[in-house]
């Protein structure tokens, strides 16, 4: 599979790059290729697998058909090949890194051990509803061009209530238009959503890893838009958890998310080579820091008052447009009134 001519980017540029993301070999042909590879990583997330695993089992979909795997980067606090094993009944295959790799090295080790024709990366705190497969797999067969799928998601909290859904992209299953241009800007979906057909791996390498907590699934996905069409379906079939102890909520606290961010505009500016792709990135910046002053918002209500200037800050080093500058004083403002008001009171 080879990815269509496109305005925006560059392979050769592209290539340059490659060492910190690599490709994945392509897979000998077996007698009995599966369709699809569900590829699970996990680290010390013990109940959040059960779930996960499970809303894959549901599905009930052969071995000859779905390859199902757990790949655990080297828990420390508890037994994920035990859950793999208890909850599959030798039909999940189960895989652990000798020692911790990172996250988005696990996640290209996920990409390297699918055999499968369509690789869905779960992480293991967040889930697919009953369909979900089905769903994708129509979208793939009726779109055979397409490089990646994917489906609206809903955002959930630990105890599973929903805090918000994600847009409807086209009001009917089919190829997104210039979704490279909506994407390029800022990120409207989350990874449960996803599905890639390996191929495209294989063609322009799995995940950066050069950013350390989050932005690589971004980096990711907009890498596949600018040179492959993607196709969407307006049906709610991912859950992404919304975990307070996840990396991403730690680097907001800590403000690596944002310095992640700016790292990937700075790894699809080196590719994205023509003006129109120039354009939708010169528009990433703001967008990121608008959530950058959000979670502010967030940590400044929770009273963590340091890592909500973290995050101003970072959001500044992201951004110092008009909107940006007046969002962040308005943010200042909160600020002060609230810390007072905790002065006051203690």
């Amino acid at each position: 599979m080879r990815g269509l001519v496109t305005p925006y980017a560059s392979r050769e540029l592209l290539a340059k790059s490659m060492d910190w993301r690599g490709k994945p070999a392509a897979v000998v042909e077996p007698p009995l290729r599966p369709r699809w590879s569900v590829m699970i990583p996990a680290y010390n997330v013990a109940d959040d697998l059960r779930r996960s695993l499970s809303s894959v089992l549901e599905h009930g979909w052969s071995v000859d058909v779905m390859q199902i795997q757990v790949v655990d980067d080297a828990s420390t606090t508890d037994d994920a090949a035990r859950i793999a094993e208890e909850l599959g009944q030798g039909r999940v295959e189960f895989f652990r890194q000798p020692v911790n790799v990172g996250h988005a090295r696990n996640f290209n080790t996920c990409v390297e051990r699918a055999r499968g024709h369509f690789v869905h990366i779960l992480h293991s705190d967040d889930w697919v509803k009953r369909g979900f497969y089905d769903e994708m797999d129509t979208l793939f067969r009726a779109f055979p061009g397409a490089g990646a799928a994917f489906c609206r998601h809903a955002i959930v909290s630990s105890g599973g209530n929903i805090q918000r859904v994600s847009a409807v992209e086209k009001t009917a299953p089919g190829i997104i238009e210039r979704w490279f241009e909506r994407i390029g800007a800022e990120l409207p979906l989350q990874p449960p959503s996803m599905v890639v057909h390996r191929a495209v791996y294989e063609d322009l390498g799995s995940f950066d890893t050069r950013m350390a907590s989050c932005a690589e699934d971004w980096e990711m996905w907009a890498r596949i838009a600018a040179f492959y069409p993607v196709a969407f379906t307006p049906q709610i079939l991912a859950y992404y958890q919304d975990t307070e102890g996840s990396i991403t909520k730690r680097s907001i606290s800590s403000g690596q998310n944002m310095k992640d961010v700016r790292r990937a505009i700075n790894i699809l500016g080196g590719y994205v080579d023509t003006s129109v792709g120039r354009s939708v990135l010169a528009r990433a910046p703001e967008n990121w820091a608008k959530w950058g002053i959000y979670w502010s918002y967030t940590l400044i209500c929770r009273g963590e008052f340091k890592s909500a200037l973290v995050q101003l800050w970072q959001s500044l080093l992201c951004s110092q447009s008009r909107r940006t500058l007046a969002a962040v004083l308005n943010m200042a403002l909160f600020f002060l009134k609230r810390r007072l008001r905790v002065l006051v009171r203690s």
